[in-house]
């Protein structure tokens, strides 16, 4: 049955990748028959607590989708405005996409300004209940939000516990969708000559917004261990740094990997992800801690196999010794891994895996959960 659907949450204008998230979930609500808005912020983030160079992108606007600027994360008159907007439309399913508890306060505003409608299911779509990197106002409004939904739908087990901690309302885990639309896997020399690197090496690719939580420290002491017993591997960063890139440059030194690693500090637009990925022999994501991640979805699509650690829902996602490594966050237990794939020439048997798994990862299967989810009113 055809549905009238807002999607509240991060889009064009904005980059990154819960903006690129947010319009693929939209397209396939569309591709399904369903009426559909998506409503972004006119002010996200206050500058100063932005850690990148920019929060907006730099490719042309989609021109397939319906984006209204309307919701000032920081205006308590705007949320007010924005409910009533919400209240009178009237939509079946309001969508609030939740990553942090900087959004909780506008978010459940809007919400139960909406739901006096009589007719508006508000389901939250959770990616992270609370950050990787926790502040001290998450315990605070985490369950201001939570309290706001009626049900929730969210990427991992891990973060389905996490909101059935505060709330007997309906959760239900959908794993992460793949992104499909970032064009045709390049060729590795292709990819390497459009990079500017050496076909003859193999790469791995650290890829996205570099942070601590990421790891990236371990993966580099891992390197350290292994360097001499793999003297053709080389490391490819990816990515804006939203800390200190000294730190890293230091830690390379001392590893003695100045010339094993490829550092590209800048935040990668769509339109070259093929280029990473069709040059990379592996993705590393050594991740301290996690609920899900959206690169592993694009080394999904480009049909990579992948190395995580085994924190939150990336060992779900990636299975151990088939497609891939799921590791414990530990130099040690990366550096094994590092070894077994390039020694023993792991990539074209879990290629072949992968290939068979990715099937099972359809934007259809998250659409679903929204429309079929069980929620009282």
């Amino acid at each position: 049955m055809k549905q009238k659907i807002i999607i509240l949450g991060t889009a064009y204008p904005y980059r990154g990748g819960l903006a690129t998230f947010n319009e693929r979930l939209a397209r396939q609500f569309i591709q399904e028959g369903h009426e559909v808005e998506v409503w972004t912020f006119t002010l996200q983030y206050p500058g100063f607590l932005f850690p990148g160079k920019t929060q907006y992108s730099q490719e042309q606007a989609p021109t397939d989708l319906r984006i209204r600027r309307v919701l000032n994360s920081c205006n308590p008159l705007n949320w007010w405005r924005v409910g009533r907007m919400v209240r009178k439309a009237k939509p079946d399913l309001l969508v609030c996409c939740y990553w942090m508890a900087f959004f909780a306060p506008a978010y459940a505003t809007v919400c139960r300004i909406a739901r006096r409608n009589r007719k508006t299911r508000c389901v939250a779509l959770v990616h992270n209940l609370f950050p990787h990197e926790k502040g001290m106002l998450d315990k605070l409004f985490a369950p201001i939000f939570v309290r706001s939904q009626q049900g929730f739908v969210a990427l991992s087990d891990s973060v389905v516990s996490q909101i059935q901690s505060l709330t007997k309302s309906p959760a239900v885990a959908s794993p992460h969708p793949i992104y499909d639309h970032y064009g045709e896997r390049m060729t590795k020399a292709d990819a390497c000559r459009a990079l500017g690197l050496d076909p003859m090496k193999r790469y791995m690719l650290f890829f996205g917004l570099v942070r601590a939580y990421k790891g990236l420290d371990l993966l580099l002491d891992a390197m350290g261990k292994v360097k001499d017993l793999l003297p053709d591997v080389q490391l490819l960063i990816a990515g804006e740094f939203y800390e200190d890139e000294d730190k890293y440059r230091e830690q390379i030194t001392r590893n003695g990997l100045q010339d094993r690693v490829i550092i590209r500090n800048e935040f990668i637009p769509d339109g070259d992800l093929r280029k990473y990925f069709g040059a990379a022999d592996l993705i590393v994501q050594p991740y301290k801690s996690a609920t899900q991640s959206g690169v592993t979805q694009v080394a999904f699509h480009f049909e990579k196999p992948m190395l995580v650690t085994n924190v939150g829902g990336l060992g779900e996602i990636v299975h151990h010794g088939r497609m891939g490594y799921a590791v414990a966050p530990q130099p040690e237990a990366i550096a094994e891994a590092l070894l077994d794939y390039f020694k023993n020439d792991r990539q074209e048997a879990f290629t072949q895996y992968l290939i068979r798994e990715k099937t099972k990862y359809g934007w259809d299967r998250l659409t679903n959960q929204f429309v079929d989810l069980k929620i009282e009113n």
